[in-house]
C-alpha cells in the first residue's frame, strides 16, 4: 500500500509491503524492516532496525497520534496514492476492488445493489493499526461483496465488485 502522510509537520510518501507482523516500510524511498506485535486494542510493540518501541495508537480526526513513552507524534493521512484509479482511466466492465495489503475488514460501507460514484468509500481495512478507507475506482453499482466485517484478508484478495 502506498499513501502520503504528514508526520510531525513533514510530508512523507509511505510504502508498506508484507504481512503477518513483518513489514518493509519505505519512507520517501528509504526502506526499513518493521516487526509489529499488537499488545492490546490500541497498543503495539514495534521492532524497527533492531530497536524496540512500545507505542499507543490513537485515532484522531485527521489521522493518528502515535504515543511513545516520552513523546507523541501526529500522523495525518492523505488520500491513498494508489487504490483509487480515475474513472476515466478504468477500462469498461466490472471493477474489482482488491486488498492492497494484508489486514482485517473493519467496515463494509456499501451494500449490494448500491449506486456509487467514483471516489465513494466502499470498504475500511485495518492494517498495521491504521484504518484505510478504500474507494470506488469508478461510478457504478455494487455487484458483489466478497468479504464480511471482521474477516482477515491477504494482499490481492477480492473485496467487492463495482459494475
Amino acid at each position: 500500500m502506498i499513501f502520503d502522510a504528514t508526520v510531525a509537520g513533514r510530508a512523507v510518501r509511505v510504502e508498506v509491503r508484507g504481512g503477518d507482523g513483518h513489514y518493509t516500510v519505505a519512507l520517501d524511498g528509504a526502506p526499513m524492516e518493521v516487526d509489529l506485535v499488537e499488545t492490546g486494542r490500541a497498543f503495539a510493540s514495534l521492532l524497527v532496525g533492531g530497536e524496540s518501541h512500545e507505542v499507543a495508537i490513537e485515532k484522531g480526526p485527521e489521522g493518528y497520534v502515535v504515543h511513545f513513552p516520552a513523546d507523541a507524534v501526529a500522523v495525518a493521512l492523505a488520500e491513498a496514492a494508489r487504490g483509487v484509479i480515475a474513472a476515466a482511466a478504468w477500462p469498461s466492465g466490472p471493477a474489482r476492488l482488491t486488498a492492497p495489503m494484508p489486514g482485517r475488514v473493519v467496515r463494509v460501507l456499501r451494500g449490494p445493489g448500491t449506486e456509487v460514484a467514483a471516489g465513494d468509500g466502499l470498504v475500511v481495512i485495518e492494517a498495521m493499526k491504521m484504518e484505510n478507507e478504500l474507494k470506488s475506482p469508478r461510478a457504478g453499482r455494487v455487484q458483489e461483496i466478497a468479504v464480511r466485517e471482521g474477516q482477515a484478508v491477504e494482499a490481492g484478495a477480492l473485496l467487492l465488485v463495482v459494475g
